[in-house]
């Protein structure tokens, strides 16, 4: 069978066309979808460790409800120990008639510094010095053991002691004491 021109010339131009759809297909069509696929799974790749650490971030919430009663309960303890008002008012009293009780008179307390309790909100730190002009080593250390195991939410930061050198019986005590208090 023998073509004429016209026959070849039409399969020419059909091979012609094929081709011209094929590249149409590959380049113009499948090209850019496999650009935008790899984009897509760079993103997916990209975003997974954020996927993976709000997971862990959702299981961590989940045991966070789960102990919130228990923590509630031991925040309304620790708000029911804290007296009501501002705690300029009430500090220096009850230390003042603490120290009485333990026989030591001349006692004068005022706040040092105050800062939020990051681990607690609602709540607040208040730094208190002690001051204890005149005091026996002896009465001295039993009322700090005893300022320890009545006041809960009271920490002593630091201790200062001084003799005095015209009476070394007794000494100048310093302390410094952290309180939690309510916001």
């Amino acid at each position: 069978m023998k073509l004429s021109k016209p026959e070849i010339e039409k399969i020419a131009l059909g091979g012609a066309l094929c081709c011209g759809l094929l590249y149409a297909y590959f380049y113009l069509m499948m090209g850019p979808l496999n650009v935008r696929e790899k984009k897509a799974l760079a993103t997916i790749a990209e975003t997974q460790p954020k996927v993976d650490e709000a997971k862990a971030q959702l299981e961590k919430t989940r045991v966070i409800e789960l102990k919130s009663p228990a923590s509630q309960k031991t925040i309304n303890e620790i708000k029911a120990l804290i007296p009501e008002g501002a705690p300029v008012a009430w500090f220096p009293p009850r230390v003042q008639d603490f120290f009485k009780r333990q026989g030591i008179e001349k006692v004068s307390a005022r706040l040092s510094n105050e800062f939020l309790e990051k681990d607690m909100p609602g709540f607040r730190k208040i730094f208190w010095s002690i001051d204890l002009p005149k005091v026996g080593f002896q009465k001295l250390g039993r009322a700090i053991m005893e300022l320890e195991n009545e006041e809960p939410l009271l920490e002593i930061t630091n201790l200062q002691i001084e003799a005095l050198k015209d009476n070394p019986e007794f000494s100048h005590a310093t302390i410094t004491v952290a309180t939690l208090v309510k916001q």
